[in-house]
């Protein structure tokens, strides 16, 4: 009896590109939409050719899917140039101001929905680091993930996958399906596709789906359905002074807290958290002790 074709799916997502100059909205929350480059997410390119070579191996299906406006059908569009078979872009006015318990009852209902086998995506954002709505979305279901993962393999129905641990090591786990995939980037090189290819998929459709095909309530999306509140956007001193490496003469004490201070040079002075009394009494002590005050005065 032939075996059904696997089912992947990955989820493509947009990023801004962080080398430009970026600036602030006047309240501070959000980052200014004018003169930011946009572009795909790197480590979901990554997972994108994962699944495709994937589902030549085991003669599978891939599907890509994004969450946003209308603007994001290009990533599809470069999807299907790569071999993609079904593009799908998720996107209603209800989604807006969500939070990562929201996004991730979202995702949650697409892998409710499409049944994938494997569902793939990046391990980190280009210019907001660590995403945890996929894994959020993957702990609700109770489906097993693997973050970090450089490689997949699908030997006599076992799942095995080649991950990135700390300081460059490698660890094989082996996991079972519907999993979720997490993937580094720049553990491969995404495939360019052909000039045929390209024009082939600005003819093909693409689905859009939004609230009805999902059958969501307006309670679990978007701002209504945030549970997290949103903070202010800071960015880090500029032109900090780094220090030099510690002299291998200082004592140990001095030379730990030099490099766990980041080298960066620490503010001058210290800060009391002390009452109004005790604060009085400790500057009576330093005036009395540079001579300012007799022992008597007080």
């Amino acid at each position: 009896m032939p075996k059904n074709p696997i089912n992947i799916v990955v989820l493509l997502r947009e990023t801004c590109d962080p080398r430009p100059p970026v600036r602030l909205t006047a309240d501070g929350y959000d980052v200014r939409e004018r003169g930011l480059r946009r572009l795909a997410n790197p480590a979901d390119l990554c997972a994108l050719e994962q699944a495709l070579c994937l589902a030549e191996t085991h003669e599978g299906t891939v599907t890509a899917v994004v969450i946003g406006p209308q603007r994001l059908e290009d990533h599809l569009r470069l999807a299907l140039s790569m071999g993609v078979q079904r593009c799908i872009r998720v996107w209603d006015s209800a989604f807006i101001g969500g939070d990562n318990i929201s996004d991730a009852r979202l995702v949650e209902r697409l892998m409710e929905i499409l049944q994938p086998d494997y569902f793939l995506t990046g391990n980190r954002l280009l210019d907001s680091g660590a995403d945890p709505v996929p894994l959020l979305a993957s702990a609700k279901l109770g489906i097993p993930y693997v973050t970090a993962a450089l490689k997949v393999e699908s030997i006599d129905g076992k799942v095995e996958v080649l991950r990135k641990c700390d300081r460059g090591a490698r660890q094989l786990v082996g996991t079972s399906t519907p999993c979720t995939l997490l993937f580094a980037e720049g553990c491969c090189e995404a495939r360019y596709p052909d000039q045929a290819m390209l024009m082939a998929a600005l003819a093909k459709g693409i689905e859009t789906w939004g609230t009805a095909e999902l059958g969501l309530p307006y309670s679990e999306l978007g701002g209504y359905g945030a549970v997290l509140g949103k903070e202010c956007c800071s960015f880090p001193r500029s032109n900090p002074q780094r220090l030099v490496t510690p002299d291998a003469k200082l004592p140990a004490f001095d030379r730990i807290l030099a490099l766990l201070s980041g080298g960066i040079k620490p503010r001058e002075g210290k800060l009391h958290a002390l009452s109004a009394q005790q604060t009085a009494d400790q500057l009576f002590k330093i005036f009395q002790g540079e001579g300012m005050f007799s022992g008597s005065e007080k």
